[in-house]
C-alpha cells in the first residue's frame, strides 16, 4: 500500500503544470465559439418559418441532451467516416469543437432570457420613435439586457473549464492526461491527481471573483449608459 509522498508531490508539480497551457487553450476557444455559436442558434430559431425554426430547435435540444463526451468521440472517431462531408481533426480541435457547440445551446437559451428580461414598452417605444435596427439594439436592448447575463455566462464558463478534462480521452495532453501518464510511470496516482484538482480549484474560484467583479462593473456601466439613450414610453 502506497501512502502521500511530499517528495512525490514536488517532483510530479512541475511537469503536471506544463500542461496549464493546454487545458486553458482549450477552455477560452471553445467558449468563445460557444459565444458565436449561441447568437447562431438565436438568429436560426427567430426566422418567421416555423417548420425550419421546429426543426433547428430539435437539433439544438438534442446537441444540450448527449454527454459532452459522446460528442467529442463522435467527432474525433465517427466524424471522418461521414461520406463526402467527414473530415479528421486533431485532438484539440475536435475537443473544441464538441464543447464549443455543445455549450452554445446553454449560451443561446442565456441570450434569449437576457434580451426576453428588457422591457416589452422599450421596444415598442423604440419602434415609435423610428430607431434604427443598429441603435435599437446597441442603445435600447444589449445595455438592458447584457448586465443580467454576465453571472450566467461566466457560470458556464467555470463549468465547461471543468468539463475540459475530457478531451485527455482523445488524446488532449492537459493536466489531467499529464497526471495519469506520470501515475502510469511511477505508480503513485494518489499525489498527481491531488495537484490537479488543486490546480483546478486554484483556477477556478478566482475565475468566480473575477465574474462578480465584471458583473458589478458592467451594470454600472450600462446603468449610466441606459440613462441616457434609454427610451421613454
Amino acid at each position: 500500500m502506497s501512502y502521500w509522498s511530499w517528495e512525490t508531490f514536488v517532483d510530479a508539480f512541475p511537469i503536471i503544470i506544463t500542461g496549464i497551457n493546454v487545458t486553458l487553450g482549450l477552455t477560452v476557444t471553445s467558449f468563445i465559439l460557444a459565444l458565436i455559436v449561441g447568437f447562431v442558434w438565436l438568429i436560426l430559431e427567430s426566422t418567421p418559418i416555423k417548420a425550419f425554426n421546429f426543426i433547428i430547435y430539435w437539433i439544438r435540444e438534442f446537441i444540450r441532451s448527449t454527454p459532452p463526451i459522446v460528442q467529442i468521440f463522435f467527432l474525433y472517431y465517427a466524424w471522418p467516416m461521414v461520406p463526402y462531408i467527414g473530415t479528421s481533426f486533431t485532438p484539440f480541435i475536435a475537443a473544441m469543437l464538441a464543447l464549443g457547440i455543445h455549450f452554445s445551446t446553454y449560451v443561446s437559451e442565456v441570450y434569449r432570457s437576457g434580451i426576453n428580461s428588457v422591457d416589452k414598452g422599450q421596444w415598442e417605444a423604440s419602434t415609435a420613435l423610428n430607431l434604427s435596427l443598429k441603435d435599437k439594439w446597441f442603445n435600447v436592448v444589449l445595455p438592458q439586457a447584457l448586465p443580467p447575463t454576465i453571472p450566467m455566462l461566466g457560470n458556464y464558463l467555470i463549468i465547461l473549464f471543468k468539463e475540459v478534462p475530457l478531451a485527455a480521452t482523445i488524446g488532449v495532453v492537459g493536466i489531467l492526461s499529464i497526471a495519469r501518464s506520470y501515475g502510469a510511470e511511477t505508480w503513485s496516482y494518489l499525489e498527481p491527481l491531488t495537484i490537479v484538482a488543486i490546480l483546478f480549484l486554484v483556477l477556478s474560484y478566482p475565475s468566480a471573483l473575477l465574474v462578480r467583479m465584471l458583473e458589478n462593473k458592467m451594470n454600472r456601466r450600462f446603468e449610466k449608459k441606459s440613462k441616457k439613450v434609454k427610451v421613454t414610453e
